[in-house]
């Protein structure tokens, strides 16, 4: 999921962020020798941002970023709260809607290989399947799925819904939700508008793109995603757990608020929980270091023949729903103050909020995970590693609500 996502499931619980803003706060470390010493002091402002996040209350923070100098890796704060251990750059974690761009891949290639194409309606590969309170699949393409042009109601918005990934995540969180379910909970409300006629972000879309692949290959979308994109660039870390709520090691603790409303409680563990009602839309584990070799392919041209690279990066409009960006096929057209534009997405699910980005030729990446979903600035990471914009006073203290207006509010 994104992080809007999330922050909107847990409703007034992440409107309290100062729960945490104390009760969190840890010192920040750093995470290898080159970083301690200064020797990768270009990425000093990077460092800085990540611990102020931790300032902020967030538990911890992992970050790599590549570049023509190397690899970078740097932590902050811990990746659990009573052993205080320290976040490793081998982490895994939940990546949330980071996963939609992998599932784009995987459509684009299709594309390529001439089995199906972008302006497909929906109801040529899935008949039926998308009807109901003003939805009708034959007049939205599958382009309008990958660019959120599609009007379909995000099925994470249902109230309903929300209760379930929300305060009775407790109770919930290990229960498996299908595909059809799911769009069956967003074609029981009206659409956004009409296809074509707007720009809202659904995680909607991107189940029925993962219903789609099924149906066009005869496989999985999971199946699909570790043949043409994990194992070609030995994605080792990578996976795609389905209904199984475990995290494989080496990981750390990922901490909700999204289960109480009490601004005195600790932050709940949601390290394990069953990710199949994110499925095609954000179910992926991965590590820092595999999300810059997944970026710095798919936005240096490696994984997508030319014409299909232009489809992944040819942008719509947000309607000023991502202040200043512009949305691809899975992936966000982000231009930062230094006057630097990056590709990027967010992720965010139960206690975890994720950024990957890279710059237009593919050549310097930066991959960052929070382990706490109340509060953060992703955003700040990224103005601090591309344009060496360190955060001052608090300004890392922000609302959940700050740091995705300023960048990827993908909606």
């Amino acid at each position: 999921m994104n992080i809007r996502t999330v922050q909107r499931a847990v409703a007034g619980a992440l409107a309290t962020a100062a729960m945490t803003a104390g009760a969190l706060t840890v010192p920040a470390s750093a995470a290898t020798a080159d970083d301690a010493t200064g020797r990768h002091g270009r990425h000093a402002a990077t460092r800085s941002a990540m611990e102020a996040q931790v300032r902020a209350g967030i538990p911890g923070v992992l970050g790599q970023a590549r570049d023509a100098g190397g690899t970078w890796q740097g932590s902050a704060g811990v990746a659990d709260i009573d052993t205080g251990r320290a976040r490793l750059p081998q982490d895994r974690f939940r990546i949330g809607s980071v996963s939609k761009a992998f599932t784009s891949v995987v459509l684009l290639q299709l594309e390529a290989e001439g089995r199906l194409r972008l302006d497909d309606s929906v109801d040529r590969w899935l008949p039926g399947v998308v009807r109901g309170n003003g939805h009708d699949g034959r007049k939205i393409t599958v382009r309008q799925l990958l660019n959120h042009t599609s009007g379909i109601y995000n099925y994470t918005a249902d109230p309903e819904f929300q209760k379930l990934i929300g305060p009775g995540f407790p109770e919930h969180r290990f229960e498996t939700h299908t595909p059809a379910e799911l769009v069956k909970i967003a074609t029981a409300h009206a659409p956004d508008f009409r296809p074509g006629e707007g720009w809202n972000y659904s995680n909607t879309n991107y189940i029925l793109a993962g219903m789609i692949t099924e149906k066009v290959t005869g496989h999985s979308y999971a199946t699909e995603i570790e043949r043409r994109v994990i194992r070609p660039l030995g994605l080792r870390a990578t996976t795609l757990p389905g209904t199984s709520p475990k995290m494989p090691d080496p990981h750390g603790t990922a901490y909700t608020a999204a289960v109480s409303q009490d601004p005195g409680a600790k932050p709940f563990d949601a390290t394990e929980l069953n990710p199949s009602w994110g499925g095609a839309a954000g179910e992926i584990i991965s590590t820092a270091g595999d999300l810059n070799r997944f970026y710095g392919a798919l936005i240096g041209g490696k994984l997508l023949p030319a014409a299909q690279q232009r489809e992944l990066q040819t942008t719509v409009s947000t309607g000023g729903k991502m202040a200043g960006a512009r949305y691809g096929l899975g992936v966000a057209e982000i231009p930062l103050s230094c006057g630097v534009t990056v590709w990027s997405h967010t992720g965010g699910i139960h206690g975890s909020l994720t950024l990957a980005t890279s710059t237009a030729d593919g050549k310097h990446t930066a991959a960052f995970n929070l382990n706490g979903d109340w509060t953060g600035d992703l955003f700040a990471l990224a103005e601090a590693e591309y344009c060496g914009k360190a955060p001052s006073g608090d300004s890392a203290a922000r609302t959940p609500e700050r740091a995705p207006q300023k960048v990827m509010t993908l909606r």
